[in-house]
């Protein structure tokens, strides 16, 4: 199998980072510009109701630069261990899937058990990718 193509879930994954990032930007220009908040809060993100629409996108963001930090780095030593096959592409598409529809759960109607399940699910997938290249690796 061609080691590259481990690539391709990490580049989708820093797609939906990068485009909630951005988005994150654009509301927050919007809410200054709406009044919602003052620009002074930015300075420490101190001091003002935040509006929900904004915490929800805020929140997610933040979660993509969490646990995916460990998505990130598995997929490296697949790469660099010449370990991609089909079992570990399988598991990072899937990982990605979970963390788009996190996203979405997230930054939309927001149910807390739905994005806690879907959470789950991802951080258990990770877990078996982590544990199924160790064993690759004895």
């Amino acid at each position: 199998m061609k080691q590259e193509l481990i690539i391709f879930p990490v580049i989708a994954l820093a797609a939906l980072t990068f485009g909630v990032g951005i988005w994150l930007g654009i509301l927050r220009f919007r809410t200054v510009k709406s009044g919602d908040v003052k620009p002074s809060y930015y300075k420490l993100n101190r001091g003002a109701k935040i509006p929900e629409y904004l915490l929800k996108v805020n929140n997610n963001y933040n979660n993509l630069l969490e646990i995916p930090v460990l998505f990130y780095i598995v997929s490296l030593l697949i790469y660099v261990t010449n370990n991609t096959d089909w079992l570990f592409l399988l598991l990072s598409w899937l990982f990605v899937v979970t963390r788009y529809i996190h996203s979405y759960i997230h930054t939309t109607y927001n149910n807390v058990i739905h994005r806690k399940n879907i959470f789950l699910l991802g951080v258990a997938i990770l877990i078996f990718e982590w544990i199924s290249l160790a064993f690759e690796l004895i």
